[in-house]
């Protein structure tokens, strides 16, 4: 009873805080919520993995072998991609891909990981979005545009923020304490605000192809548990932080695949993109409990 309990007392503030923008969302289709995202991208994010990412909540070591560990992951998630988009024909694989390999491991995996374990569960979960953040800016504009631009990364504040917090960890200092007051206020700020832009981005988000994202949608959220449980049984990874990266493998598809794709890709793909972040978000409110419920059963 007490398993059930805790998995209430972890999905309930997210998926609430989700239905709350859904909510302001239907209410008036005309909400602005570029405010929320300027906010998350240059002081939100950065924020957060400054905070998360110091040696009170995860050391150096830790930090270097997830990294790699998702590092794996996202490799596994490229392969079922290109898999997936093969079955169906897909013309453009390349452009296509990003859903499949950039997973929501900050708006939805970061508080998850974070009210399931804690702080320690937060430094793992932040070492993975990280590279997360890292992808989207490097491979996520390759995928989208075909073509390569350092200037995307070096103009991106959260890039910064993770030299900071590598540093940081790999000479073990600590954050001084006004910084870490307010990295830590800024934190808990941008987790409310993107889990609600989340809620408002799925009342604005169409899907074009139901069959289509259904089909791509299970190689997100029900192939991706099975490939991050599989990298823990070969690389024997144990405890909590075993946890946490199952519960990231897991996570349905970033809405930042789309505001990129938007940007360097065709309408047609663009659209293509929106309806598997939908349909595999949605999905992803019966998926995550259950491998949260598996996680917190067998990685404590």
């Amino acid at each position: 009873m007490d398993l059930y309990i805790k998995l209430f007392e972890v999905l309930f503030p997210v998926f609430f805080v989700v239905g709350i923008g859904y909510y302001l969302g239907k209410k008036n289709p005309k909400i602005d919520t570029a405010f929320i995202t300027n906010f998350a991208a240059n002081v939100g994010t950065p924020a957060m993995i400054i905070y998360a990412l110091n040696p009170e909540n995860i050391s150096f070591e830790t930090f270097k072998n997830y990294f790699w560990y998702y590092t794996v992951a996202i490799a596994c998630f490229f392969v079922v991609g290109i898999i997936f988009l093969f079955l169906q024909n897909t013309k453009d694989i390349i452009r296509e891909l990003p859903p499949f390999v950039m997973p929501n491991t900050g708006n939805m995996g970061l508080p998850i990981c974070l009210f399931a374990y804690g702080t320690q569960g937060l430094g793992v979960s932040a070492s993975i979005s990280a590279l997360i953040i890292l992808c989207h800016f490097t491979l996520g504009v390759f995928l989208a545009a075909r073509k390569f631009n350092i200037s995307v990364i070096t103009k991106s504040p959260p890039f910064y923020a993770i030299i900071i917090s590598v540093i940081l960890l790999y000479y073990n200092l600590s954050l001084p304490v006004f910084v870490e007051n307010t990295t830590f206020l800024l934190m808990y700020a941008t987790i409310f605000l993107i889990l609600m832009s989340l809620g408002i981005a799925l009342t604005r988000l169409k899907v074009f192809s139901v069959k289509k994202a259904i089909f791509s949608s299970i190689g997100r959220v029900i192939l991706g548990p099975i490939i991050g449980y599989l990298i823990i049984l070969y690389f024997e990874l144990e405890g909590f932080a075993a946890g946490v990266l199952l519960i990231q493998c897991a996570m349905p598809s970033a809405i930042l695949n789309y505001l990129v794709g938007s940007i360097y890709s065709p309408k047609k793909i663009v659209d293509n993109i929106a309806s598997m972040i939908v349909v595999s978000t949605l999905m992803s409110f019966i998926t995550i409990p259950l491998v949260v419920f598996f996680a917190l059963k067998h990685y404590i």
